[in-house]
């Protein structure tokens, strides 16, 4: 499964287990396992990149497993097919997303003029809240 350019997911490294879903369907939700659970080995895969794999692990949060194991649940659609199609992409996806380098945050001042404004606000605030101040209820 090719993801970018660099990253390409072999099909071994993929866990497809298929599991009765919840939801609409008739009588077929009772006979067919039409949902998709797909299990990627993120901490063991020899397809990413260090980098990759510890911002897919932030990235993953509760769907990553203690032995670093990503689970996708796919069962919005009523096809089996479809659900498999859906949870290849949400991987794809969220490995693309983490392949995708944070752009370094650059420092900045705030200017004499929002200061100015913050400031304002501040002494405004502070005249509401003294002319709310009475002598109290009487």
């Amino acid at each position: 499964m090719r993801v970018t350019r660099s990253i390409v997911i072999d099909e071994s490294e993929l866990v497809e287990r298929f599991i009765h879903a919840s939801g609409p369907g008739g009588q077929n939700v009772n006979k067919v396992a039409t949902a998709v659970e797909l299990r990627f080995d993120v901490a063991r895969s020899p397809s990413l990149p260090e980098p990759v794999r510890t911002r897919l692990a932030a990235l993953a949060g509760k769907r990553l497993s203690g032995e670093g194991v990503l689970v996708i649940a796919a069962q919005r659609f009523r096809s089996q097919a479809r659900n498999r199609e859906d949870a290849r992409a949400r991987l794809a996806a969220l490995i693309r997303a983490a392949a995708t380098p944070p752009k370094p945050r650059r420092a900045t001042r705030p200017s004499r003029a929002a200061k100015q404004r913050r400031l304002d606000e501040k002494r405004l605030q502070s005249v509401r809240k003294r002319e709310r101040r009475g002598s109290g209820w009487q």
